[in-house]
């Protein structure tokens, strides 16, 4: 390593705070130098294949060309404008995009900064529908434990305040309903007991509930739990018999991660408000999207006070607009069920001799979803430095080891990653 990215190194860890971490944290930092494909590489000349697509959302790799043309071009036309009285093409477009790909029934697009931001605007849709159609009770919020919706007030609200991050704010959060998850995986039928629970709150409940949020078939950062695609067409069924609305959070599972564009086509469902996000550009901006029905921006137009009430500054950054354009187009236009499809087979046969260890509880595949969940929680101070001796970017969290590659991966670069892996956790198996 250089000397510019020690001194790097040395005044990140002095003033600078990385997610859900400690100003001088002990915690190894990495200094990256470049990224081109599926390779990161570190500022010591060590190349590492990403197995996380920076969090989900790097689903064309780094440095992609079309991505770096689309945003040259842009950039020399604005890099950004405020959209109070104004518009711009980049916007428009996109929000006939999403519009084309998303369930038909959602025909009216909100654009959010980031992911927390979309479920904010989501959660605020929700109150304002019911407060224009003269049920101001209807404030509250039903929602599954091992959930997780961002980082934000509201947000943390609906997030599971027991097996989640955010317990220590649990005094000045809304109070919202939770039930037990459901414990139908995915590829299993649902039964009535499963979503007993559920259907007790909204018979209890349905006059105060505006809404029940729930990220569709995976749950993402509360424990990478895979369910019933019946469990999640009998909760729309319960929803539209109880009068609420259904929120489903698509922020990590929209556009293919699960094998299908958005998630909730396993159920064949379409929900009142959807929240997109992560890969929604391609990993190069940050921008999210709130998504919902002509019946509920109509109605909270026509409705006191005529206006919804949230405009970010940063709304429909042209930037990030062009971002996601290109990269949807990118997706679209690729063989990208095919793609999934390949990497869904070398995960599960990649991992699978991970199920043979001591120290593993499951392991599980959906699309270009892998996961490892171990007995006990993994010491990252441990882990980290191994996954990157062995070549490769693996973050994991909790007990939680999983691997979520760019869908540009190929076979070889695949193998390698789940070889890391199982050979690491071998490593470490008691």
């Amino acid at each position: 390593m250089n000397t510019d990215f020690k001194q790097l190194l040395a005044s990140d860890k002095r003033h600078i705070w990385h997610p859900y971490s400690a100003v001088g944290s002990d915690l190894p930092i990495y200094p990256v130098e470049s990224a081109q494909g599926v390779r990161i590489r570190l500022a010591d000349g060590r190349e590492l294949i990403d197995g996380m697509s920076s969090w989900w959302c790097a689903i064309h790799g780094y440095n992609h060309p079309e991505m770096n043309a689309a945003l040259a071009k842009q950039l020399n036309r604005m890099a950004h404008m405020m959209f109070g009285g104004l518009t711009h093409e980049p916007a428009v477009k996109l929000a006939e995009k999403l519009i084309e790909i998303t369930p038909e029934p959602l025909q009216s697009v909100f654009f959010a900064d980031s992911g927390s931001v979309s479920v904010e605007v989501a959660m605020k849709m929700a109150i304002q529908y019911w407060y224009a159609s003269n049920r101001p009770h209807k404030q509250k919020f039903l929602t599954i434990r091992y959930g997780y919706h961002g980082d934000t007030f509201g947000a943390m609200s609906v997030t599971d305040p027991i097996n989640g991050m955010h317990s220590l704010f649990a005094d000045v959060l809304a109070q919202q309903y939770f039930v037990d998850a459901p414990t139908c995986r995915f590829g299993e039928a649902c039964s009535n007991e499963d979503v007993a629970q559920l259907q007790h709150q909204l018979e209890l409940h349905n006059d105060t509930i505006a809404a029940v949020i729930v990220e569709p078939i995976v749950q993402g950062a509360g424990g990478m739990r895979f369910y019933s695609a019946n469990y999640l067409r009998r909760v729309s069924e319960l929803c539209a018999e109880y009068n609420v609305l259904l929120i489903l959070d698509e922020i990590a599972t929209g556009f293919g991660r699960t094998g299908k564009l958005f998630a909730c086509e396993h159920a064949d469902i379409s929900p009142d408000i959807m929240c997109i996000g992560k890969s929604l550009t391609g990993g190069y901006m940050t921008l999210a999207a709130t998504l919902t029905t002509e019946d509920i921006s109509r109605t909270i137009s026509d409705g006191e006070p005529g206006v919804f009430m949230h405009g970010p500054t940063f709304m429909a950054n042209p930037l990030a607009c062009t971002a996601a354009n290109t990269s949807i187009g990118l997706l679209l236009d690729s063989p990208w069920h095919a793609n999934i499809a390949g990497i869904e087979g070398g995960l599960l046969n990649g991992l699978q001799p991970c199920g043979e260890l001591n120290n593993v509880k499951d392991v599980r595949v959906l699309g270009a979803i892998g996961v490892v969940e171990m007995h006990e929680p993994v010491d990252m101070k441990t882990i980290q430095p191994m996954f990157v001796d062995a070549g490769v970017w693996v973050r994991p969290f909790g007990r939680l080891v999983y691997l979520m590659p760019p869908y540009i991966i190929n076979g070889a670069e695949l193998d390698t990653l789940t070889a890391a892996v199982c050979e690491v956790l071998s490593a470490l198996d008691l």
